[in-house]
């Protein structure tokens, strides 16, 4: 039932690899590039938003009021697939400013036609790997919140490893988030579920907004995607998962 790929990488080193190779090749990928075809409307939204709405991989610290032309709270959804969860998030709350980050282009153009459809100015997109853009654009102690919602499973044993949510990158979010940001992480997988619980309870930067062990009911506005509706009908579970940054 996961409607999408989540795209970043997690920074665990494969000890099958030779340690002299650069740690930015060592990166066991959480994400396969399948980049699809452009639809036509989407290739026309990257066209005509890209240049106002679109951020380019720099080695530099965005300045997020400068960039937004405001001061206001700043989410990050890492993989957010074809954009629909993220713009109606923005929509219905223009209060706060919402970076996405999706390697995936077709995803990117999905977005922002949905952007110019809904005449949204809250939003910023990178088309790169969330933990190249973290590390080298946001800055330390900035974000309200960082949203994780139905990353791949990898759901075979042997492919676990490049499940995104490891201890490393847990820490990596922390770093980004302000002391009582929260980290939100959504997954129909019920072993993922397990998993995300288990590092995230171990972290030590993070406490569990709903109690030790326990998973949070889904908060209003994490939309109810399609397929999160066909999954209950089919009697599917869902996990959320919202952690904060510890003071």
């Amino acid at each position: 039932m996961t409607e999408k790929t989540t795209e970043t990488v997690q920074t665990q080193p494969s000890s099958e690899m030779p340690t002299d190779i650069p740690a930015e090749k060592r990166r066991i990928k959480s994400f396969v590039l399948r980049q699809g075809r452009l639809s036509k409307a989407q290739q026309n939204a990257l066209d005509a938003m890209w240049p106002s709405y679109g951020l380019e991989l720099e080695d530099k610290l965005l300045d997020l009021t400068e960039l937004f032309g405001r001061d206001a709270p700043t989410i990050v959804e890492i993989g957010f697939g074809m954009g629909t969860s993220l713009a109606a998030m923005a929509e219905a709350h223009p209060e706060n400013n919402y970076i996405g980050i999706e390697v995936h282009r077709p995803g990117v153009g999905a977005l922002l036609k949905l952007v110019q459809e809904k005449g949204l100015t809250n939003v910023r997109v990178f088309n790169d790997d969330a933990v190249e853009v973290l590390n080298k654009q946001i800055p330390k102690d900035s974000l309200s919140a960082v949203y994780l919602f139905f990353p791949d499973p990898w759901h075979k044993k042997k492919h676990k490893k490049r499940r995104i949510l490891q201890s490393e990158f847990a820490q990596t979010i922390a770093q980004h988030l302000k002391p009582g940001g929260h980290f939100h992480m959504a997954t129909d997988w019920e072993d993922y579920a397990e998993q995300m619980m288990e590092v995230m309870s171990a972290a030590p930067d993070y406490s569990n907004t709903a109690g030790e062990g326990q998973f949070t009911p889904r908060p209003d506005y994490r939309p109810l995607t399609k397929f999160e509706q066909r999954g209950h009908k089919l009697g599917h579970g869902v996990w959320d998962l919202i952690f904060e940054r510890k003071a």
